[in-house]
């Protein structure tokens, strides 16, 4: 069963199902297509892409947008701030130039606003921390 027949299924919203749909658009499967096109040089780009459809609404665009930041970024152990930006500048140009975001409505304004909230995000979360001493640690102390 695919996740938007499992959204109907639980009678979500017909928005939430969209957004199941759209948000991977026809993006394509970089690893998988340019691990093909080693054994097959003319391996046709259109065997390694989603289906579709591309997003449709802002917030469509935003779900594709972070779905991915979300993924690359997790991969990487201990993202430092230039990492993380680097990451979310390349995802949103890759989707801008691979016209994934064109029926979304996204201005430019949009994006970069976007592009700032998601680092500042992803900053709060990966940034480092001390290491606080075990309770057992500060009892001893005393």
């Amino acid at each position: 069963m695919d996740s938007a027949e499992m959204l109907r299924k639980d009678k979500l919203p017909k928005e939430i199902i969209d957004i199941a749909l759209q948000h991977h658009g026809t993006t394509l499967l970089k690893f998988f297509y340019y691990k093909a096109k080693e054994v097959n040089e003319k391996v046709p780009e259109s065997e390694f892409r989603y289906q579709g459809p591309r997003p449709r609404s802002k917030e469509a665009a935003a779900v594709s947008i972070c779905d991915s930041v979300e993924a690359a970024v997790r991969s990487l152990n201990h993202p430092n701030q230039e990492e993380i930006e680097n990451i979310v500048t390349s995802i949103i140009k890759d989707r801008v130039l691979d016209g994934q975001l064109n029926n979304s409505s996204l201005t430019l304004k949009e994006l970069e606003t976007m592009k700032s909230v998601i680092c500042e995000t992803l900053k709060g979360i990966y940034h480092s921390r001390i290491q606080y001493p075990k309770e057992e640690s500060i009892k001893e102390a005393k």
